[in-house]
């Protein structure tokens, strides 16, 4: 009762109003100061890596970068209809005119008009980095328009990857505000049915979203420590809902416990600390496993794994320290509350009110019958039942989603097909960037001419761009036009044609030169290539830590082991269940997607990180009880039966909770996020319903005592239940030599 979680709970509970006012001062603080100092964005160098990430470098270097470029389309109303040359040409010259007199446009290339002369396309190639030509994209847009009402019997129409971007922000902020619809009510009608009260079910809700809000502004001022990649705010509202609502809920049953278990005895403080030594170790102990798993996505060395590392880890500590400062005043505040009602009650006659615990344990005790009456059998079906879900892993394939992946309910992207189609020569575009000394700049120019005049030859390929010089003379680029969709075969094909035969046979023979091919299709083949090779350090350093907090947390070699098998062995069959649901095209209807036949890059590995972090709620929580009853003296057989039924009601509401907010997000737009959605509810259930129910109170039945190795906890406890007893037994034979006497 000595611990950190008792002396803040006892100060928050002797102090309750200013601890409320506290935290809503924090809340508004963090807030503040987040929209004081703003965010700090990732750059486009942040993104770099590879050996895209390499020639984009160079290419930078020599100011020979490629520009963010807008297509504008001008068609005739009926798109069977060949356009109007003369009224097309002379809306193109409008167009250009208006474009060139933007300060956002660094030029306007020459009109282009399409094989089957029904689209003249002007491109127009914006200044700035690529990341921020979305924010200048609204001046174009606005003149196409202009020129588009200017000539009624023409349709102009605009796309280019800002004006994809800027869509792509739209929709997944439009999505977000349709997930929050979706959790919000569905969390507090699964609260309202825990707690069976309006007030103790706003509760979590009020703290998680609250910690929610103080997370974002604090994600602001750490942005300017770890650039944000526009992924923080997504994750904190997903994993900040999750686990602030998680906390909370395990914190209030166990205050509902001992408010039952003391019948009106203890006052509300107290109960508050008896609360704070379990359940608010727990939550500490939840908090600090979420935030060391998750610090290994910054080992992946990547921007956007990065950001989603600091937006969890930020919630995740928020959320922890309202548990411990702000639920324990307001617990004081409604226990005083229900005991004036009490008091009243019983000054009428009334009857306490019934709990329905007693109801929730016995529906619980049926549910672990099988694993108390046959754990070998239950754990062996168990086992391979997650295992038969983990052989369509045999199949997966990672591959980086593309622009081609984008919703089609953006306008841009339908505009974007439009384009593909007319124009296949634009489709992709490789960018082969030559770094030497300036002495060389003419050996290497013909060299790149050589390496263009063999593309030509190649049916992949389909054109180039004259030879650039940067000013200095050390930087030297070609552009290569392919004709096929990025995400094709043939583009990738034409990538491995160029690197690994081309350039070696052209540039390679230059000497001192260092050479490097970047562009979309490089971008989609280096990333996954960068994520495998950081792939064995991230998982082996989630595993050791999965290890170590579990072995301290319960101070046992045996249970740090079972926590990384189980965590394992869960992660993999929701992963899985994934590609049994997205690389097919079966589910494409019941989930409104379109199957891209692969599984999103970033997805596996954040699959593994922040479940192994969420598992550890679970783990710990349930594993605790246990604990907690083996010190208590009863044997570690009864205590698995007696603290998994305890804890399996809450842990099931938690489970339902975080399920309802990670499958929200399957109705998202964004096929990455969809799957990160749809994987995170199925790990969830997977890990909460056979994993916590079946597989682990059977292999720590099979074990019994061992699960405690090598720390004597269930001897030291049969020790202190053996010493009272006699005790017990001694004050019993004393009092009854006294009567003797007498």
């Amino acid at each position: 009762m000595k611990s950190i979680t008792v002396r803040m709970a006892r100060w928050s509970a002797g102090h309750p109003w200013r601890a409320i006012v506290g935290w809503l001062v924090f809340v508004v603080l963090c807030l503040g100061t987040g929209s004081a100092v703003g965010t700090h964005s990732a750059t486009t160098a942040d993104y770099r890596v590879g050996e895209a990430g390499r020639a984009e470098a160079m290419a930078a270097e020599g100011h020979l970068e490629r520009r963010p470029t807008e297509q504008v389309l001008i068609s005739a109303r009926t798109p069977s209809v060949p356009v109007d040359r003369a009224a097309a040409e002379a809306a193109a010259s409008d167009l250009t005119a208006r474009m060139r007199r933007l300060p956002e446009v660094a030029g306007v290339a020459r009109p282009l008009l399409s094989r089957d002369r029904r689209i003249l396309m002007v491109e127009v190639a914006l200044k700035g980095a690529e990341l921020d030509a979305k924010d200048k994209v609204g001046a174009l847009v606005e003149q196409t328009r202009a020129v588009g009402k200017a000539y009624p019997g023409l349709l102009l129409e605009e796309t280019g990857s800002p004006s994809i971007s800027k869509g792509v922000d739209r929709q997944r902020g439009d999505d977000l505000a349709l997930s929050e619809k979706i959790t919000l009510p569905i969390t507090l009608i699964t609260l309202l049915v825990v707690f069976g009260s309006v007030t103790m079910a706003g509760v979590p809700l009020l703290l998680a979203l609250s910690s929610i809000a103080a997370a974002v502004g604090l994600s602001m001022v750490v942005s300017h420590l770890s650039p944000d990649a526009g992924v923080g705010t997504n994750v904190i509202l997903m994993i900040g809902l999750a686990v602030g609502v998680d906390y909370t809920l395990f914190y209030l049953k166990r205050e509902r416990e001992e408010r039952a278990r003391a019948g009106g005895r203890l006052s509300s403080g107290a109960l508050v600390e008896l609360a704070a030594a379990t359940s608010g170790r727990a939550v500490v102990m939840s908090g600090l496993a979420v935030v060391a798993s998750t610090a290994t996505l910054y080992l992946a060395a990547d921007v956007i794994f990065s950001s989603l590392a600091t937006g969890t880890i930020v919630v995740v500590l928020v959320a922890v320290v309202s548990s411990l400062t702000a639920l324990p005043a307001l617990l004081v505040k409604l226990g005083q509350r229900e005991e004036r009602r009490a008091r009243r009650r019983s000054e009428r006659g009334k009857p306490a009110r019934r709990t329905r615990d007693d109801d929730a344990g016995r529906v619980w005790a049926a549910l672990l019958r099988p694993a108390s009456r046959h754990p070998l059998a239950t754990l062996c079906v168990s086992v391979l039942a997650l295992l038969a879900l983990v052989t369509p892993l045999a199949g997966l394939r990672i591959t980086e989603m593309s622009r081609d992946t984008h919703s089609r309910d953006i306008p841009a992207m339908r505009v974007y097909d439009r384009l593909n189609e007319a124009f296949p020569d634009q489709r992709v575009t490789h960018q082969v960037v030559v770094r030497a000394a300036a002495a060389r700049s003419g050996q290497v120019a013909a060299a790149l001419r050589e390496l263009a005049r063999r593309a030509d030859a190649d049916p992949l390929f389909a054109g180039a761009s004259r030879v650039r010089t940067s000013a200095d003379h050390r930087i030297s680029t070609l552009e290569l036009n392919v004709p096929y969709l990025g995400n094709s075969a043939q583009a990738y094909d034409s990538l491995d044609h160029l690197r690994r035969d081309y350039l070696p046979a052209t540039v390679g023979r230059v000497a001192g030169a260092e050479s490097a091919v970047s562009g979309d299709v490089a971008r989609y083949t280096d990333y996954p290539a960068h994520q495998n090779s950081k792939l064995p350090l991230v998982l082996g350093a989630l595993l050791l830590v999965t290890f170590v907090m579990t072995g301290y947390a319960f101070r046992s070699v045996v249970l740090g082991l079972i926590g990384v098998v189980l965590n394992l062995l869960s992660a993999a069959a929701a992963l899985g269940l994934l590609v049994l649901v997205f690389q097919g095209s079966w589910a494409e209807g019941l989930l409104d997607f379109r199957s891209t036949g692969s599984i999103g890059s970033r997805v596996p590995l954040f699959l593994f990180v922040i479940l192994f972090g969420l598992s550890m709620d679970y783990q710990v929580f349930v594993v605790s009880r246990i604990r907690e009853a083996v010190l208590a003296g009863v044997p570690t057989r009864q205590a698995v039966l007696d603290g998994i039924r305890r804890s399996a009601s809450v842990v099931t509401s938690a489970a339902v909770i975080m399920t309802t907010v990670f499958a929200s997000f399957v109705f998202l737009h964004i096929i990455e996020m969809k799957q990160i959605g749809f994987v995170l509810a199925a790990a969830v259930l997977l890990d909460a319903f056979v994993v916590r129910i079946m597989v682990l109170p059977s292999a720590m039945l099979l074990l019994g005592d061992v699960s405690w190795w090598p720390s004597r906890v269930a001897g030291r406890a049969a020790g202190r239940t053996a010493g009272r007893a006699a005790a017990a037994s001694a004050q019993i034979a004393d009092g009854r030599s006294a009567a003797d006497v007498r």
